[in-house]
């Protein structure tokens, strides 16, 4: 029987797989969290800060 060999682009190319695969695991293993609704300080007619739909979606992308 022969053994397999396994050069260094194998060895890289297997290891970036791998590496890929258990990330995907992770994340999909983490629960959700949820982020304040818009609609809850839609209410407030001030000029200062308001959680907008596109604020709250660019929080969601800042997750770690």
């Amino acid at each position: 029987m022969k053994a397999k060999t396994t050069n260094r682009r194998n060895f890289l190319l297997a290891a970036g797989v791998g590496g890929v695969g258990a990330a995907a695991a992770i994340v999909a293993g983490r629960p959700k969290t949820k982020v304040a609704a818009a609609e809850d300080t839609a209410s407030d007619k001030g000029t200062s800060y308001r959680a907008t739909e596109h604020v709250l979606k660019y929080y969601k992308t800042t997750l770690v």
